[in-house]
């Protein structure tokens, strides 16, 4: 776009140093991750470049990613949990944020600081703590007690979207449903649950990342079988280092990117519903 020509000098030095500076910036940041793709195709086993040759062995050989059977099983758990973690703790973020948007709630603030605290406290710390909360019931080592402390570190992002969501949503409506005599789950799901649909999923979409992402907490509550994937790629870099670490590193990476795109289609067409122009 051309520049308006009652711009100064200084301005123009001005304009395009603003965007050569943003441009290192990200370039700074997306770097590493731009560096780690390629070496992830490069036919020998160790990390360097110019690489001697491409092949897709960390891929699809027989220590690939996809093939071997320790990282398709690490895989695998992660999905589990994931899916598990992300189950709940979108159900319990969404009725956590639906209470706490009411104005009439007693300590509403304090309430809101205890759900958050996850994002607060270091994940060590919370490590720490949810492996002696276990040690009582015997949940260490359990499939039940990796799920539950991952919807624990997940809720908070589900509260705080979801809330986000609501503070722009016209409560009239919901008066409107009772008013004409729809009961409080119908207004709910016909009513409430259409129009904040965009920031539940946006919300269940970071608690997923989050789930999958997790490593501190399932090295401390995890039994040695329970491998997920991050914890596999953590033990790989420890013990042996592979390539194969790359590839798992560009799958994830690719993953997330569909994940962050996903969610800003979401927050677009949540703004339309609202009737906002971006």
């Amino acid at each position: 776009m051309a520049l308006p020509p009652y711009m100064t000098t200084t301005e123009k030095v001005s304009h395009y140093g603003l965007r050569i500076f943003v441009g290192a910036v990200l370039l700074f940041l997306i770097a590493p991750i731009l560096a780690i793709m390629p070496l992830s195709f490069n036919s020998e086993t160790f990390f360097s470049y110019p690489m001697p040759g491409f092949s897709t062995r960390w891929y699809f050989g027989e220590t690939g990613f996809f093939t071997n059977e320790r990282w398709t099983s690490a895989l695998k758990l992660s999905v589990i949990v994931a899916i598990a973690a992300t189950t709940l703790a979108t159900c319990l973020g969404t009725l956590a944020a639906l209470g706490l948007s009411r104005s009439n709630i007693p300590g509403r603030a304090a309430i809101m600081a205890v759900l958050i605290s996850p994002m607060i406290v270091p994940v060590i710390i919370s490590a720490i703590g949810l492996f002696f909360f276990y040690a009582y019931p015997g949940l260490n080592g359990s499939l039940l007690g990796i799920i539950l402390a991952h919807t624990a570190l997940a809720t908070p992002f589900v509260v705080i979207t979801v809330t986000a969501t609501l503070m722009s949503f016209d409560r009239t409506l919901m008066r409107a449903g009772a008013s004409l005599g729809g009961a409080p789950h119908t207004v709910f799901f016909k009513v409430v649950l259409p129009l904040i649909l965009p920031g539940v999923i946006s919300g269940a979409l970071f608690a997923f990342v989050t789930s999958f992402d997790e490593v501190i907490v399932i090295l401390f509550i995890g039994g040695p079988e329970q491998r997920t994937l991050p914890r596999q790629m953590f033990s790989g870099i420890r013990e042996l280092i592979s390539p194969t670490i790359t590839a798992a590193a560009s799958v994830l990476i690719v993953f997330s990117t569909i994940l962050l795109v996903t969610v800003e289609l979401l927050r677009r067409r949540g703004e339309r519903l609202r009737g906002i122009k971006s």
